[in-house]
């Protein structure tokens, strides 16, 4: 009895420990979130700026008639030809966020299959250790793979490795480009976001020509496709950054969320072994009492 009571102590003392670590970890959490979701809406208000702007300059031209721009980046859907699709799949580095970054693999699992059942050849570029690390154990083939950058976004960094990959798009090596992460929704709520940045579809734009766009002027006339080509490049940069911001903001709400859940089953444990502690301590005394009382009365 004795010893039973012993490895309960021993249980309640390391579920207590564990308890202090994941209530630091939320508090750690929740502190690392406010900024990331600070910088999550700042970032998000100028990405959705930016890609305003470079829809309307699209529109104004090709309300001017300029169907035909000259950049590869441009295309309309009846033309496109896809044979090849590279995926952009960003996961978290660290682990302890629940099943926020398997959403984001499986999300990428089901893309994959989609393409690849329509005969399109799909590549996975990771970014973010734990879906590297799946991809590896999986023997799923990746064609870049990236640590280090979605848990510290770097816009230079971020830049650097779209460019490699629309580097492929400018030399045919692949159609099309995804970019696929877990967002930032609220603090209690992830959501999975897919956004096809490569190729810009002309006519899908056009679809959606609002009144305003009559009044942006492009000056000097001849130089439509060089701002186009600068507003393009912004746009790729800050919609792959915005990707990682938004990432890591979700990764801290979803781990605050999976510390609390955590502490809270840890509290339960230490409730439940405390009850089985004391009922064994109580067994335990009233063995030693009747014990005694037989022990007495054998005297007598």
């Amino acid at each position: 009895m004795g010893n039973n009571l012993k490895e309960i102590r021993k249980k309640i003392t390391s579920v207590q420990n564990t308890q202090k670590t994941t209530r630091a970890m939320k508090l750690v959490s929740t502190s690392k979130l406010k900024k990331a979701e600070e910088m999550a809406r700042q970032s998000h208000l100028y990405a959705q700026k930016l890609n305003e702007v470079f829809e309307d300059i699209i529109q104004k031209l090709s309300m001017r008639g300029i169907d035909s721009i000259s950049s590869k980046y441009f295309t309309k859907s009846k033309d496109r030809k896809i044979r090849v699709v590279d995926i952009i799949v960003v996961t978290s580095d660290k682990g302890l966020c629940g099943g926020f970054n398997m959403a984001t693999i499986k999300e990428a699992l089901a893309l994959r299959t989609k393409y690849l059942s329509d005969g399109i050849i799909t590549r996975i570029r990771a970014i973010g250790k734990k879906g590297i690390a799946y991809f590896q154990f999986n023997n799923i083939e990746m064609v870049s793979r990236v640590t280090g950058l979605s848990s510290l976004p770097s816009y230079e960094k971020a830049a650097e490795f779209i460019y490699e990959v629309i580097e492929d798009f400018l030399n045919d090596v692949t159609d099309e480009i995804i970019i696929l992460h877990n967002g930032f929704k609220n603090m209690l709520t992830q959501e999975l976001r897919s956004q096809i940045i490569l190729p810009l579809c002309i006519d899908q734009m056009q679809a959606t020509i609002k009144d305003e766009t009559k009044n942006i002027y492009i000056e000097p006339d001849d130089e439509e496709d060089k701002v186009l080509e600068q507003l393009a490049h912004k746009f790729f940069e800050y919609n792959m950054y915005y990707a990682l911001i938004d990432s890591l903001a979700a990764e801290h709400s979803a781990r605050m969320q999976a510390m609390d859940a955590a502490t809270n089953n840890a509290s339960e444990l230490v409730r439940s072994l405390t009850v089985s502690y004391n009922k064994a301590r109580q067994e335990a005394i009233t063995t030693e009492l009747v014990e005694i009382n037989a022990g007495v009365e054998a005297m007598k």
